[in-house]
């Protein structure tokens, strides 16, 4: 099943009949579903060939009888050529590196974002280095649902199983050894990204498309909802304050500076047109 019109702003400009922010959660109360939202045709590459393995293959390690589920939306965007490094584990299992940090010093935070949203993380991870000297990582994460699943099962062995060896959730693993508070975004519900957030190891800040837009420009309807570049930068400045690592004044900086609360100041998802 291919979600050619998902997101709760890709399509805004066409009214609200399409607004979707919520068929991740919809999708996995069926066990069956396996679910990804790729930002990049890489990452889809990968995700058809796994799934074509796993449901024809011979190997019957891994549940066969299952759904695939992928949201690719209805934006332009450029599409970057796939890494000679890249991570296909984490493409698979559900989040992967995308942009390392900067090593310019500066304090460190790790943005997370799906699907059209990856990006406004990496246009955030411009916004902090260029504007307040923060030195950002991003992670494409290609399905929440993917890794909570996984979460739950490690948890599930741990509860299972006390006299062995503890399990580590993919989300832990991957963010174990990195720096900073954690800020996550996407086109969908503060729902869908907190389907991690028991699995994530440090503070843990989501933004997120609820309850109804309107019908105006993508750029528009993003910042209306908070959940854009310039939101996610600012968010970032906050969960920096907040664990006494960054001005706390710079928070009320950034909102006036970016103007927060003028949908006409938002600048993701022109390209394209309007809608």
């Amino acid at each position: 099943m291919i979600g050619a019109t998902a997101g709760r702003t890709t399509l805004a400009g066409e009214g609200t009949q399409h607004m979707d922010g919520h068929s991740p959660i919809l999708a996995g109360t069926n066990h069956a579903f396996i679910i990804y939202d790729p930002a990049y045709a890489y990452e889809i590459r990968h995700i058809v060939r796994d799934g074509i393995q796993r449901m024809y293959g011979q190997d019957e390690s891994r549940e066969q009888n299952v759904m695939y589920y992928l949201t690719v939306y209805n934006e332009p965007m450029v599409q970057p050529a796939e890494p000679e490094d890249v991570d296909v584990e984490g493409i698979i299992k559900g989040m992967h590196r995308i942009a390392d940090h900067d090593n310019a010093g500066g304090e460190k935070v790790q943005l997370l974002a799906s699907g059209v949203g990856v990006p406004w993380a990496l246009h955030a991870k411009q916004l902090l280095r260029d504007d307040w000297g923060v030195d950002a990582a991003v992670w494409s994460v290609t399905s929440w649902n993917e890794l909570r699943r996984e979460g739950i099962e490690v948890d599930q062995h741990n509860f299972l199983h006390p006299q062995e060896e503890r399990r580590v959730a993919f989300v832990t693993q991957r963010l174990d050894d990195t720096e900073g508070p954690v800020i996550a975004t996407s086109d969908f519900d503060h729902m869908v990204q907190d389907l991690i957030r028991p699995w994530v190891p440090r503070p843990y800040y989501t933004l997120g498309a609820d309850g109804f837009g309107f019908s105006d420009t993508r750029a528009a309807a993003r910042r209306h909802y908070f959940i854009d570049a310039h939101s996610m930068a600012t968010r970032a400045l906050q969960a920096l304050a907040e664990a006494g690592r960054y001005d706390g004044g710079a928070v009320a900086q950034a909102i006036e500076k970016y103007e927060l609360f003028n949908v006409n100041a938002g600048q993701s998802g022109t390209a394209g047109g309007d809608a």
